[in-house]
């Protein structure tokens, strides 16, 4: 059942009903969410819109079916804006799940290899693209790096917090002992294709809500196998920042 849980949630349903009867349909058996944060949140470049957790989770809380909505996000420790931003997660409601982000050093130091060399490149540059290129576009780059390296910057920092493991485990948790039949997936990566494929011929209902062109191709193929992706663009006007709200 369908309860606005704000006025303005109200009157937006009372504009776009047909939204609401598609997801009330989505959401028709006891129904978990999982939102993979650090996925979502450049979806912004993309969508030229941003998701507000307030709304969504307001929105979310509309529906009686849903039992839960889990967010994923990593912890930037000492970072004021990051540990704040995790705070209101849990503030709004969203059971969330967090653990350190780490920080890895990468090496651009040029000062020690040829300028064909593609040593320090094959840390940034997938090897089959690394094959592709001419010598003269590696020595390019190389000599962007080593300018860079006079400037005494000799390494990048790459922030790494992967929840792939920790929601794939969490969905087949709650389908084994929480009697949950239907699994909203907030994340386009291919690293759930085996938990969704075993929902999937396990009988569940599986939906991924994401945005065009931003689904592995993992994940388009289970489409085959039952699996359903929903555009979040439809419901942008309900959990969208609120000056971003479409007339």
């Amino acid at each position: 059942m369908f309860l606005p849980k704000t006025d303005r949630i109200k009157e937006l349903a009372e504009k776009y009903p047909q939204r609401i009867s598609e997801l009330e349909n989505i959401f028709s058996k006891p129904t978990n969410i999982y939102i993979d944060y650090a996925n979502v949140r450049p979806w912004a470049n993309k969508l030229h819109w941003h998701i507000e957790p307030k709304r969504l989770k307001q929105f979310f809380d509309s529906f009686d079916s849903i039992k839960s909505v889990k967010i994923y996000n990593g912890t930037l420790t000492g970072d004021v804006l990051s540990e704040k931003l995790n705070g209101e997660l849990g503030h709004f409601g969203y059971e969330l799940k967090t653990k350190p982000v780490k920080i890895m050093k990468k090496s651009i130091d040029v000062s020690s290899i040829p300028s064909t060399s593609s040593a320090i490149l094959e840390s940034f540059v997938r090897k089959p693209l690394m094959q592709k290129l001419k010598i003269e576009t590696i020595e390019y780059l190389n000599f962007q790096l080593q300018e860079l390296n006079k400037q005494g910057i000799l390494y990048i920092e790459d922030k790494k917090c992967n929840f792939d493991v920790e929601m794939g485990r969490d969905m087949l948790t709650d389908y084994d002992k929480n009697g949950i039949e239907a699994f909203v997936l907030w994340s386009g990566d291919s690293d759930f294709a085996d938990p969704v494929q075993q929902l999937l011929r396990d009988g569940k209902k599986v939906y991924i809500f994401a945005t065009a062109r931003k689904v592995a191709t993992e994940l388009n193929d289970l489409q085959k196998e039952g699996l359903m992706i929903y555009d979040i663009q439809k419901i942008r006007n309900f959990i969208c920042w609120k000056k971003e709200i479409a007339p």
